[in-house]
């Protein structure tokens, strides 16, 4: 029996098998294949949807594309296949045309299905795209069109994304504009230098430096101005006494010709222009140290951080430079001196950027090349380390750079150095302990005091501190609750003499004279408004009772006091809670004025 051949075409709205009619025959016929597939009419005598599985929702969609992007198969696309194609027999066959041939390898890998990306199925898969919406039905070209925009937008964002910690597009421009400010800041102190010289020549070759030049040019203005209390001042910008005693003496004697006061003018403006820039290429290349530190510290380490900054820059990135070989590397800006070789048949370059760095000038000339091709070996290793790892130091870049040095000595003096696979192991071991360390170094400074905004030092709760003001509170409610006690002691009337108490078995109900506004009783728990009311709206006792918690000291005065006083046990009932809570509490009774009642008999 004779093959079947089915298509898959993946859109962005779900998957779709189509099966080809007579597909042997359509293979002969091409150019009437190509012609069939711009009408609809005789498109779908040549090909027939089998199934269609709709994505069920955006995410679905994404997870799916960025798959077959890989070439990837996912269950729901494998599941797709095992569900709508018919099983491979003996006799039967059937080969499954697709459009990726990195997919078509994973599906005949996984499903065991004989797969093609050739001959017609361009064409098919054309036509298919063309004529989509006649062959599912609900599907619209508006509805399509949104749904590839959707997800258009998706995949694109899910590209983008980097890390903003590590990101070397910065580092990119940061060296594109250090070089562009090295050219200006040239150009710029060239015309200083010439047009300043119409006025005070000698100084040009006095001061060679720009930086230099611009700020004295700055200062001195009119040269006639200039006197010996300028000196010092010229010293601070030359950082040479003789050099500065030297412009004065030139001014005095110069040959250049007289300048007004408006030419002066334009010439300091031009000069404090010309400083500014210099100053910022020297913050800019400070902020390039600090990126290279974050970005790839090995790197820099070892080349520098200009020299590490240009192969990160002609490269493109930092993967793209990690994926290079060390011989790409080697060569890496010097591309014209070997396509210039190679079509002249004469010998290829032996270094590019890594040329300014300071390994190949300290070494012979007969030595330059070797020393070049084992910097960018050792280049290579210290790029993908910074590429590819999680926690970055500079343990490797330092043991990469002494193994540099340790080749120049032995090109010199013939001392063997280190294999490498001892100096990876021991940087090997130094990178994980300062790992660890930075790790238990950060755990530590969370229990470090940390600075409030207003300049406070907040300090995070400990066991002790938490016991100390436990203990500061517990003496502050006892200081309180004698305070209290006093108070209570100088409402209450002292007793008189002669009275005392009745006997048990006698005894008679009291009458008190007043009540006390307001009583205060410190609890553990703390009492509430609501209760202090209740309290005040109970009707009088027989006896007014303290209750008091104290501990250390003031239990002692307790002790001292209830000699003095008789000791009674009572119970105390909330209201409102409907609770009754039985509290045996040590009561402190101060003595009362008492009064009997007459039993007298009036006579008549």
């Amino acid at each position: 029996m004779a093959q079947q051949m089915f298509v898959l075409f993946e859109h962005a709205s779900g998957y779709g098998l189509f099966k080809v009619r007579e597909f042997e025959e359509v293979g002969t016929f091409l150019p009437e294949v190509e012609a069939s597939s711009s009408d609809v009419s005789k498109f779908k005598q040549v090909v027939k949807l089998v199934g269609y599985r709709a994505f069920t929702s955006a995410a679905s969609s994404l997870e799916n594309i960025n798959a077959i992007s890989e070439g990837l198969i996912t269950d729901e696309l494998s599941a797709f296949l095992e569900t709508n194609l018919p099983k491979v027999g003996k006799k039967a066959g059937i080969i499954l045309g697709v459009t990726d041939p990195k997919l078509g390898a994973a599906i005949n890998e996984k499903l065991s299905i004989p797969v093609t990306h050739i001959g017609v199925i361009p064409e098919v898969v054309r036509g298919i795209r063309t004529h989509l919406t006649h062959f599912v039905k609900g599907l619209t070209n508006s509805s399509m069109k949104q749904t590839e925009l959707g997800l258009g937008h998706s995949y694109s964002r899910g590209k983008v994304k980097f890390n903003v910690n590590r990101v070397d597009n910065m580092i990119i421009q940061s060296i594109a504009l250090v070089d562009q400010l090295d050219k200006d800041v040239n150009t710029f102190a060239m015309r200083i230098k010439e047009w300043y010289s119409y006025h005070f020549p000698e100084l040009a070759k006095l001061v060679t430096d720009n930086y230099k030049y611009a700020l004295c040019a700055n200062f001195i203005k009119d040269r006639h101005t200039l006197s010996q209390e300028s000196v010092p001042k010229l010293e601070e910008f030359v950082m040479d006494s003789a050099v500065a005693q030297a412009i004065f003496d030139a001014s005095r004697m110069s040959m250049g010709m007289d300048i007004s006061p408006i030419d002066v003018m334009n010439i300091e403006r031009f000069a404090k222009r010309v400083i500014g820039l210099s100053k910022y290429r020297q913050q800019l290349s400070e902020y390039l140290k600090a990126k290279m530190s974050a970005v790839a510290p090995n790197l820099a380490t070892l080349i520098g951080d200009v020299v590490g900054a240009r192969l990160i820059s002609h490269a493109g990135s930092l993967i793209n430079l990690a994926k290079y070989p060390a011989s790409t590397v080697q060569i890496l800006g010097a591309e014209k001196a070997l396509f210039r070789a190679i079509k002249t048949r004469s010998n290829t370059p032996k270094y590019g950027l890594i040329f300014h760095s300071s390994f190949i000038s300290r070494a012979g000339p007969t030595n330059k090349g070797r020393i070049s091709r084992y910097l960018a070996n050792k280049c290579s290793i210290a790029c993908r380390i910074d590429c590819f790892t999680e926690n970055l130091t500079s343990v490797f870049g330092e043991r990469l750079r002494e193994q540099v040095e340790d080749r120049l000595n032995f090109y010199t003096t013939g001392d063997i150095p280190k294999k490498n696979e001892e100096v990876m192991s021991e940087a090997l071991a130094d990178h994980t302990a300062q790992v660890n360390l930075k790790e238990t170094e950060g755990e530590a400074e969370k229990c470090k005091p940390e600075k409030a905004f207003n300049g406070e030092v907040v300090q995070e709760d400990t066991s002790a501190s938490k016991r100390k003001r436990d203990r500061k509170k517990l003496k502050k409610e006892s200081l309180a609750s004698a305070e209290v006690k006093a108070e209570v002691e100088e409402q209450v009337p002292p007793a008189t003499e002669g009275e005392s108490e009745p006997a048990t078995g006698t005894k008679k109900k009291k009458k008190k004279n007043k009540h006390i506004a307001e009583e205060e009783q410190p609890q553990e728990n703390g009492g509430t408004n609501e209760q202090e009311e209740e309290d005040e709206l109970e009707p009088p006792k027989k006896k007014k009772k303290v209750q008091k918690e104290l501990n250390g000291s003031v239990e002692e005065e307790e002790a001292a006091l209830a000699l003095k006083s008789p000791k009674k046990k009572k119970k105390k009932k909330q209201e409102g809670s409907g609770v009754v809570e039985e509290q045996m509490n040590t009561s402190i009774e101060s003595p009362k004025k008492k009064k009997k009642k007459k039993s007298a008999v009036v006579a008549n």
